[in-house]
C-alpha cells in the first residue's frame, strides 16, 4: 500500500504550489442514497457512501457491476434516478460536467489528434474563466468579473504539468508519434492543468500492456502524491486496486460490499463475493457453534471471531498462505517431499501424523517465482496452498490452520426469499414466472395474494438449457464449497438466487431453473409500516 499524502497542518497543496484552507479529512464527495436505472435495470442501487479530501480511492469491481456509471454520475456525465450528489457540501446533482470542479480521465484517451501534446494540454486553459476584480471607472469601487489566461500564464502551467507527469520536451510533439503510456500521461496532464479539486480515472491502465501499467501506477502515485487532491479511480484488476489505493470500495451488482483499506479488505473481507474477488481464497461454510469456535469440515477449530449467534450459518475464508503445509510420517517413512530433496531426508517441514488439522493428497503443484501454490485434497475440500517450500504430485502432506487464519464472514443470504403474487391455485410467480407450489389446504392462498415464497439453496435444480423449465438466467458467481459449489443466478427478471449443486457452472453460462414445487415455502406477507428507506453512508 502506498504511502499516505503528507500535508502542512490541515492544507492542501496544489500542483501550482497554492494551498487551499481545507481539512484534508473533510467529506469532499458525498453520495446519498443514489440509485441509477437504465430500461428497468438497476445498476446503482440506493448507494450512499463519502470521500476524504486528499484520499486515493479506487471503485474495484467485475465488469458491470457499476463502478463507471457511479463514477459518470459524481462527473457529471450521467443523472441519477434518484438520490443526491455533493461536492464540498454542496449539491451538484443536475449541475452540467463543466461547472463542477472535477476532471476525469478516460480509458480511451480522447486526445485531439491534429493538435501536439502542448495544445492537448493547454486546450482547456484557453477556455476556462478565471474570477478577477477590476476598479470601477467612475466609482472607483472594486468589481468582481472574469478574465481567461494570458499567455505567459498557460505557458507556465503547460510546463509545470509536463514535469509532473515526466514529459518535459515532449510538448512540440505530435501525439500520434507518443506511445500508449506517453498519450496517457497527456492525457493525465491535460486533467491536472485546470487543478480539479477531485480527479476521477476511469480504467486509465487498461489499454496498456502490463509493464507499462505497472510503470503507470507508480506514476500515478507519485502525481497524487505530489498534487495532494482527491483521485477516484475505476478498475476491475485487484492488484492495481490493492497497490496504490488509500481505501477501496468493493462494489457488485450496484451495491457497495465493503469498504476500507487494501490491507483490512484483503485480511478481514466482509463476505464471500469480497474473499473470492480479492486475492486466493479458499472459502468454506461452517457453524458458529460459540465465540472463537467455528465447525466446518467435520471438525471444530478454533478462531479469532465473536459475536455471533450460537449455531449461526456462516461463510469462512483462508488465504493460501497463511495454511501451514508440511510432510509427514506413513508406516515410519517419510513421504516424497520437496522437489529435488531425498525421500528419507528429515526436513523442517516434515511432522508427525499428530496434531495437524487434516492430512490430504497433493493434486497440482506449480511453482511461482518466489513460492508454490498446490492444490491439496483433504476429502472434505480441497485446499489451495501457497508456501516456499513445494511438494510433489501425490506427496501425503499435513495441513495446520492457525486460529489467526481463519476469518469468519455472514452469509450474503440463508436462503432464497421473493415477495411475489399467487397466480393461480396452484401457481406462484417465481423470478417472473409460473411455478407450481402445494397450496395449504385449511386456509388456501388466493389467486392475487401477496405472499413470500422462499426456497432453500440446495431445493433448486439448473438445468443446461431454460427450454423446458419456467424460467432462466445467468450463472453470476460461482463458489466453491468442498463437497459442492455455491452459484448466484441472475434471472432474466433481474432477480437473483443462490443455488447449491454438485454441479460445476462457468460464469455466463445459460441455465434453466427447476423447482420441485413440495420445496416452495409459502406464507402471508404482511406489509410493513411505510418509512422512507435511507441507507447508512458508508465513510470511506
Amino acid at each position: 500500500m502506498k504511502e499516505k499524502v503528507s500535508l502542512d497542518k490541515n492544507l492542501i497543496k496544489n500542483g501550482n504550489g497554492s494551498c487551499a484552507s481545507a481539512q484534508k479529512f473533510d467529506k469532499i464527495i458525498e453520495v446519498r442514497n443514489v440509485t441509477k436505472v437504465f430500461d428497468d435495470v438497476t445498476v446503482v442501487d440506493n448507494m450512499s457512501f463519502s470521500i476524504k479530501r486528499g484520499d486515493f480511492v479506487t471503485f474495484l469491481g467485475p465488469s458491470g457491476c457499476g463502478k463507471t456509471t457511479l463514477l459518470r454520475m459524481i462527473a457529471g456525465f450521467e443523472k441519477p434516478t434518484s438520490g443526491e450528489i455533493f461536492l464540498e457540501r454542496e449539491d451538484v446533482t443536475l449541475i452540467p460536467p463543466h461547472k463542477r470542479p472535477i476532471n476525469t480521465v478516460f480509458q480511451k484517451y480522447a486526445l485531439f489528434p491534429h493538435l501536439n501534446v502542448y495544445k492537448n494540454i493547454a486546450f482547456g486553459l484557453k477556455l476556462k474563466q478565471i474570477p478577477h476584480q477590476i476598479q470601477h471607472k467612475k466609482t472607483g469601487e472594486s468589481v468582481d468579473t472574469t478574465r481567461k489566461y494570458t499567455k505567459n500564464e498557460i505557458h507556465e502551467k503547460v510546463q509545470h504539468a509536463l514535469k509532473m507527469v515526466g514529459l518535459d520536451g515532449y510538448d512540440k510533439r505530435d501525439v500520434s508519434t507518443l506511445s500508449g503510456g506517453q498519450q496517457q500521461r497527456v492525457a493525465i496532464a491535460r486533467a491536472i492543468v485546470l487543478e480539479p479539486k477531485d480527479l476521477l480515472l476511469d480504467e486509465p491502465l487498461g489499454a496498456l500492456d502490463l509493464k507499462m501499467r505497472k510503470e503507470m501506477q507508480i506514476e500515478l502515485m507519485n502525481i497524487h502524491k505530489n498534487l495532494g487532491i482527491t483521485f477516484v479511480y475505476v478498475t476491475h484488476d485487484q492488484e492495481e486496486a490493492l497497490t496504490m489505493s488509500d481505501k477501496i470500495l468493493i462494489i457488485n451488482d450496484g451495491v457497495v460490499q465493503q469498504a476500507g483499506t487494501p490491507k483490512k479488505i484483503y485480511d478481514e473481507p466482509a463476505n464471500a463475493f469480497v474473499a473470492n474477488f480479492i486475492g486466493e481464497s479458499n472459502i468454506l461454510s461452517g457453524v458458529m457453534v460459540a465465540d472463537f469456535k467455528v465447525q466446518f469440515s467435520g471438525q471444530t477449530f478454533d478462531c479469532t471471531d465473536k459475536g455471533f449467534s450460537k449455531n449461526e450459518k456462516v461463510d469462512l475464508v483462508i488465504r493460501p498462505e497463511d495454511i501451514e503445509i508440511s510432510d509427514l510420517v506413513v508406516s515410519g517413512q517419510w513421504s516424497v517431499v520437496s522437489e529435488g530433496e531425498s525421500k528419507n531426508k528429515k526436513t523442517p517441514n516434515q511432522s508427525p501424523i499428530t496434531n495437524h488439522h487434516f492430512i490430504g493428497t497433493v493434486t497440482s503443484s506449480v511453482f511461482k517465482g518466489t513460492y508454490y501454490e498446490m492444490h491439496v485434497d483433504v476429502g472434505s475440500y480441497e485446499f489451495t496452498v501457497q508456501s516456499t517450500t513445494g511438494f510433489v504430485i501425490g506427496a501425503k502432506v499435513a495441513l495446520n490452520i492457525p486460529p489467526q487464519s481463519i476469518h469468519i464472514m455472514r452469509k450474503m443470504k440463508t436462503v432464497n426469499s421473493f415477495k411475489t403474487v399467487v397466480t393461480s391455485e396452484n401457481t406462484i410467480e417465481i423470478c417472473g414466472a409460473n411455478y407450481e407450489f402445494i397450496n395449504n389446504e385449511t386456509e388456501p392462498f388466493e389467486k392475487g395474494d401477496e405472499v413470500i415464497a422462499e426456497i432453500e439453496f440446495e431445493d433448486i435444480y439448473l438445468a443446461d438449457h431454460d427450454d423446458y423449465t419456467p424460467a432462466g438466467g445467468n450463472i453470476g458467481q460461482t463458489y466453491y464449497k468442498g463437497s459442492y459449489y455455491q452459484v448466484q443466478v441472475y434471472t432474466d427478471d433481474d432477480d437473483e438466487l443462490y443455488v447449491n449443486t454438485t454441479d460445476e457452472w462457468d460464469i455466463d453460462d445459460r441455465v434453466g431453473i427447476a423447482i420441485n414445487p413440495e420445496k416452495i415455502k409459502v406464507k402471508k406477507y404482511v406489509e410493513e409500516e411505510d418509512g422512507e428507506e435511507e441507507t447508512e453512508s458508508i465513510e470511506v
